[in-house]
């Protein structure tokens, strides 16, 4: 199928930081010496929109998880999106998913463990610390964002659950209510959006079950009201607007695989040197780097995170484990 890739979409005029304001944020970070400025300093160069409910994190202290990359402007990471539930056009999503109503809302917790249930929203919320993790994100079609995540281990859900020794996969569902969602009204995928991940790679430090960004709270756009994160993958393994999670022994066929096999394999690791068959993946684009015709930059094996994620996959064929 072609995926079309339109001019990100101009930021609203409530969303553009006043000159002022940007030159005297300039002049002070410019004093700090911003190159060899703390992660801390990094994140405050864009704060959220200020519309939504606040949602601090404490900044994680965990091996990788906060990339000195300067973040991505908060207009640019909320108005050029992929959910396809919305949409199929990078501006669709911001343009549509007011209709997404993330309260109230329930996550079942199912299959192969010991403590299956239905999670709330504020239950979640509240059964671990949240954390702030600033994450590369690197989108399968060639371009790439910087985003301050705030969310807490998926691992940790995974413990309450207590997995039983049959769970060796974790399958993710998504909401799929035509009555919010108009993008589902389309035949682009069979609905509702299913992904999956080894369990190693699911107690993984670096996964994380997200309910905000930028400090507030997870914009509907962006997979409100709780997502996974998943920065060592291509952007779609990240599983947006969550409904179930289910424990299985069998490995699960996801959405993408399911309808392209021959372009989306399971694990859709970040790989620059296996290229998508229709484009390479060798460089991508920074969002809000000048637009269009900025410079690409390389592509980092498994997005920068080798160091953390590699010896999940050591003795794999990778090419053929795409």
């Amino acid at each position: 199928m072609l995926i079309r890739i339109p001019t990100p979409h101009a930021p609203r005029p409530s969303e553009i930081t006043p000159r002022t304001t940007y030159l005297t944020r300039r002049a002070a970070l410019a004093g700090l010496g911003l190159a060899a400025a703390a992660p801390q300093v990094l994140a405050q160069t864009t704060p959220g929109g200020g519309r939504l409910a606040r949602l601090p994190g404490q900044r994680s202290t965990a091996a990788g998880a906060v990339v000195l990359d300067k973040p991505t402007a908060y207009a640019d990471a909320t108005s050029y999106n992929n959910f396809y539930e919305f949409g199929t056009d990078k501006s669709d999503p911001a343009e549509r998913a007011h209709t997404l109503k993330p309260r109230p809302w329930t996550v079942a917790v199912e299959g192969e463990c010991a403590r299956p249930g239905r999670y709330d929203l504020d239950t979640l919320l509240r059964l671990a610390p949240m954390e702030e993790r600033v994450y590369r994100l690197r989108c399968v079609e060639g371009w790439s964002m910087v985003i301050p995540w705030v969310g807490y281990p998926l691992a940790e859900l995974i413990r309450k659950a207590e997995p039983t020794g049959k769970a060796r996969f974790v399958e993710f569902t998504s909401l799929a209510d035509r009555a919010q969602m108009p993008g589902l009204r389309s035949g682009v995928l069979d609905w509702p959006y299913v992904e999956g991940l080894r369990m190693d790679e699911a107690r993984h430090p670096l996964a994380l079950l997200a309910f905000g960004m930028y400090g507030e709270v997870l914009p509907n756009q962006n997979g409100a009201p709780v997502r996974i994160v998943l920065p060592w993958k291509y952007g779609f393994k990240s599983a947006k607007s969550l409904v179930r999670i289910r424990f299985v022994e069998k490995q699960p066929r996801s959405s993408w695989e399911q309808s392209a096999p021959q372009e989306y394999g399971f694990y859709s690791n970040v790989n620059p040197h296996v290229a998508h068959p229709r484009w390479s993946q060798a460089t991508e684009r920074r969002i809000g780097e000048d637009g269009l015709f900025a410079r690409k930059r390389p592509t980092l094996m498994f997005n920068g995170y080798e160091a953390q994620v590699g010896q999940l996959y050591a003795g794999m064929d990778l090419k053929k484990h795409f």
